[in-house]
């Protein structure tokens, strides 16, 4: 493997790990996904909701779970799992 190749995979290696909280993130700072986060969230329990993201995340990313994070940056969320 060279050395771009390697870059590129600590780089993809590093933010599987923690592709659920930028999700969240990303949710928060978009205006219309915060809207409709906030709606659905009036209309069901949080912790069913954050949970259906996560797994929506893994599933279309291919991802396994590593160990649980609790220190996210999103303010949506308490912790967040790991993916490799």
């Amino acid at each position: 493997m060279n050395k771009v190749d390697t870059f590129a995979k600590k780089t993809l290696d590093r933010f599987s790990k923690e592709i659920t909280d930028s999700v969240f993130v990303f949710i928060q700072t978009d205006r219309e996904l915060m809207h409709d986060y906030l709606n659905l969230l009036s209309k069901t329990d949080l912790k069913y909701l954050n949970s259906t993201i996560a797994k929506a995340v893994k599933e279309r990313f291919n991802l396994t779970n590593k160990k649980r994070k609790g220190t996210p940056k999103s303010t949506l969320i308490k912790s967040y799992e790991e993916f490799e």
